[in-house]
Order: C-alpha cells, then sequence, then structure tokens
C-alpha cells in the first residue's frame, strides 16, 4: 500500500469515530428527548394546579363592601373589626363588650356592637323608676322591707334590715336608684300595684315597648334575674325617656344622701354607684350602673360635655374600672373634636 493510500486510510478511520461519536449523541438525544420534554410539561401543569386555588381565592375573598360597619363604627369608616387593637378614629379605643355614643340630635358617634342584646343588671332600675312614677301613686307612704324581698336568687346583701327597714316610697326610689338597693327596687315592685310584681313587669314590658325598645325584655324590677336584657341602641331610648322625669334626674346625679329606715334614727348614708357624679369635670344629667356575673359592668348616662348634651352606653365590661375608664376616653375625645372643630 502506498504512502497516499496509507494517509487516506487513516482519515477514513478518523471521519468514522467522529460521526459514530455524534451518532451517540443524536441517539442519546432522541432518546431523551421526549423524557424531558414530558418532565417539562408535568412541572409546568404542577406550577398550574398550585396557583390556580389561590386565584380562585383570591378572586373569591370578600370585598370591603361586606364588612358590617355597625359592628364597630364611629363617624368615619373603621378598620375591620378583627384587627387588633381595633382602634377607632385613631384616638378611641373603648373596652366595653358594647357600646354607643350618641347626640341630642340623635347621631351617632361611636358605635360598637350596639344590637347585640345582653343581660343589663341593676340597668333596670331606670325602667322600674319610671313605671312606679307613671303610675302616680302617693311618694309619702311608708313601705317595709319584707322577707318577700330578700335575694334568693343572688343572697345579694343589703343594709335595709328584713322587718325593721321602713321607708317610705320616694326614699325606697332613693336607695334604689342611687345606691342600686335590690331590695328596696323589690318592694317597689311588689308594692306599687294590686298585682305585685307580676303586674309590675308587665308594666314594665308594656313601657318598653311604647318607647320602641323592641330588643328589651325585663323579668323582675332589680336587674338579679339575668333575663332583663336589651342592647345599647335601646338603653339609650330609656335614659332619653328616664331624662325626662326630674326626680330621676336629681336623683342619679346627686353623689350622696342620708336615710333613716330604722325606729331608733341610726343614719344611713346612701353614695351613687357611679363615681362620675362627683367628679368635678363631669356633668351629669342621669346616670344607672349595673352589675351580675351575666352582665359584667354596666353604665348609662345622659350627661353634657362641652356645649352640648350627649347619652353613652357602656355594657360587658370586664371590671368596674372599664365603664368608668371608657367614660374618661369619650369624654376627653368629644372634647378634642370640638375643639378642632372650632378652631377650623
Amino acid at each position: 500500500m502506498s504512502r497516499l493510500s496509507v494517509l487516506r486510510f487513516r482519515r477514513w478511520i478518523v471521519l468514522a469515530l467522529h460521526l459514530r461519536q455524534r451518532g451517540r449523541i443524536l441517539l442519546i438525544t432522541l432518546l431523551l428527548g421526549p423524557l424531558l420534554l414530558s418532565s417539562a410539561a408535568c412541572a409546568a401543569q404542577q406550577r398550574e394546579e398550585l396557583t390556580r386555588p389561590a386565584l380562585e381565592n383570591f378572586s373569591q375573598a370578600p370585598s370591603s363592601s361586606s364588612f358590617n360597619e355597625e359592628e364597630f363604627s364611629v363617624i368615619e369608616p373603621e378598620p375591620r373589626r378583627n384587627s387588633a387593637p381595633p382602634i377607632t378614629h385613631g384616638d378611641l379605643y373603648l373596652q366595653s363588650g358594647s357600646a354607643l355614643v350618641m347626640d341630642e340630635s340623635g347621631n351617632r358617634l361611636y358605635s360598637k356592637n350596639a344590637q347585640q342584646i345582653k343581660p343589663i343588671a341593676s340597668v333596670t332600675k331606670l325602667m322600674t323608676a319610671m313605671v312606679v312614677l307613671d303610675a302616680g301613686v302617693p311618694m309619702e307612704p311608708r313601705i317595709e322591707i319584707t322577707e318577700a324581698d330578700r335575694d334568693r336568687l343572688r343572697n345579694s346583701s343589703s343594709r335595709l334590715r328584713i322587718g325593721e327597714a321602713v321607708l317610705t316610697r320616694r326614699e325606697m326610689l332613693m336607695a334604689a336608684l342611687m345606691s342600686s338597693d335590690n331590695r328596696a327596687a323589690h318592694a317597689l315592685g311588689r308594692t306599687t300595684f294590686r298585682g305585685g310584681m307580676p303586674a309590675f313587669v308587665r308594666a314594665m314590658n308594656q313601657k318598653a315597648k311604647s318607647l320602641g325598645m323592641h330588643d328589651s325584655y325585663f323579668a323582675d324590677s332589680s336587674g338579679l334575674d339575668a333575663r332583663n336584657r336589651s342592647s345599647a341602641e335601646d338603653l339609650v331610648k330609656m335614659v332619653k325617656a328616664a331624662g325626662t322625669y326630674p326626680f330621676i334626674r336629681k336623683t342619679t346625679s346627686t353623689g350622696e344622701t342620708t336615710l333613716y329606715p330604722f325606729a331608733n334614727q341610726k343614719p344611713l348614708l346612701y353614695r351613687n354607684t357611679n363615681s362620675l357624679v362627683r367628679n368635678p369635670e363631669w356633668t351629669i344629667e342621669v346616670s344607672k350602673t349595673g352589675f351580675i356575673n351575666e352582665a359584667g359592668r354596666c353604665l348609662v348616662m345622659q350627661t353634657r360635655i362641652g356645649e352640648r348634651r350627649f347619652y353613652v352606653v357602656f355594657l360587658e365590661g370586664a371590671n368596674k374600672s372599664v365603664p368608668l375608664g371608657d367614660a374618661n376616653r369619650v369624654r376627653d375625645w368629644l372634647l378634642k373634636r370640638s375643639q378642632k372643630t372650632a378652631a377650623r
């Protein structure tokens, strides 16, 4: 074989080896290509399946217009109720379970769960006083505290000793409204009508209906029964009505008084259960507190703040300081608002 033939033979061997290597790569590509394409398609499909529910959930999420502003509202639109803490108007947060602040023109300035129906405890006694005064019975006859007036539901105490304490109907009202005495309230319900307590309770519910208190129900004259229930909206109506009775206004806004229920003329000092009436910074026209375990701490008032009259209701406070603290926060808030308005 000539030298030229040898060179040509070598070139063919190199070319054959090169073509063989390229053929392997092409074969591998042809074999693995469908698998790679299939894996990519599956991954894309999985990404699409994972993304689609999130998009669907987003498209089905409730819009802000579905939020019930009644549950937690003030003059301006408020954050969602589930925000923590639910600060309203940027600088007012009330701790009571239900709260309502309304001015004398009926403008709702602050509302929190105002339509929820809750036990109202001794706030009931405002209705008791109105029913007694509406009945037109004489105020001066003396009424004795009897065994029937003992609290057998909660065993609450009273300084009006059974079989010994005797007060006029007027004084019974004062003890019930100012110091929230349960025996005094029960004696009023027991003696106002010939039908006794059942007739009195019927009159309470009729009075509530006449005032448009459609979410309210009364079961006794003291508020010890947890079935005495109402809403903050209804209680504003009751406070407004109570404010039309001079006797209720004077008694519930008085800080303290002395009564003489016993034959030995030993005096009993009665202090208003709402300490705000003794605070010179407050001008309170109607006031009543309440407490039983089911109701928590309650406070309702008709008050003047600045040059305006307001109605405030606080229900379901966790402790005694809650409604008092809420009242002071509302007062400061309203004064700041009036100052800002005057500065404009």
